[in-house]
């Protein structure tokens, strides 16, 4: 009577093992999911990438070859639904036409929200990708917006969160360096630039000197076309920031692509 305590540890035992066992087997299942999630992810992401650099040339533009990241988890039941939750896309070295003149966009992020892809597009490549809402952030560098206003030797940066200008002025035979800040606006895929307030250290003191510098400020206070974005965003915000001219742009119910 006294072994029987060992008799029944041994089912245990091999209870214990089996739980265990299949508790493993449904870890590594789980994986081999998670894998192959993120490997039909990575598909799409390529797929998705190709048809966004068909689009950006459509534009007249050109970039590096797109990011794409496509979000939310588990990816495989949004390709059944034929819906994605958000699309991330980054474009680098983008580089537009405005008046002849190449305008830089070092880098332009695009955030499309509830985009509509079908399986067999994204086993195709044709077809329709399109997005609820995209929303897009980019900068224009000083340099190119200064090749626009077509000044020698003028400089454009950013002073205090307004952007300021740097400019060689010759008035009244007097060469001097000319100074200030702009206001500035969007509207209607233009940039206004509106310069009020210039300054010029040795400006003679006579009305006609003051005359001259006020129409340098008038030249210079332009409405500067930007070039087309993609995705038909619309620029909706300008902000001069340290690192070049920042746009926003949105736009709603658009293609992602223009194939098929």
């Amino acid at each position: 009577m006294a072994e029987a305590p060992a008799y029944e540890e041994r089912p245990r035992r091999r209870g214990r093992r089996v739980l265990t066992g299949f508790v493993v087997l449904l870890l590594v299942l789980a994986g081999l999911l998670v894998v192959a999630d993120r490997l039909a992810a990575g598909a799409a992401e390529r797929a998705i990438a190709d048809q966004v650099k068909q689009e950006v040339a459509k534009q007249d533009a050109q970039s590096a070859p797109p990011k794409v990241d496509v979000g939310g988890f588990p990816f495989l039941t949004q390709v059944l639904a034929g819906r994605y939750q958000h699309i991330s896309i980054v474009l680098t070295d983008v580089k537009g036409e405005v008046r002849g003149d190449a305008v830089d966009v070092p880098r332009l992020d695009v955030d499309a929200r509830n985009v509509k892809a079908s399986l067999d597009t994204l086993r195709t490549r044709q077809g329709d990708v399109t997005a609820e809402t995209v929303d897009g952030r980019g900068t224009v560098t000083y340099d190119s917006l200064a090749k626009l206003l077509d000044r020698p030797g003028l400089k454009l940066g950013e002073q205090n969160g307004r952007l300021a200008v740097t400019a060689p002025v010759d008035i009244l035979g007097a060469k001097l360096t000319v100074h200030g800040t702009a206001d500035v606006t969007v509207a209607n895929g233009k940039v206004a630039l509106r310069f009020n307030d210039l300054t010029a250290e040795g400006l003679p003191n006579l009305p006609l000197a003051r005359t001259l510098l006020a129409n340098y400020a008038k030249g210079i206070s332009i409405d500067v076309p930007l070039p087309k974005l993609p995705f038909q965003l619309n620029v909706r915000k300008v902000e001069p920031k340290p690192e070049g001219l920042v746009i926003t742009a949105d736009a709603k119910n658009v293609p992602i692509n223009s194939v098929g």
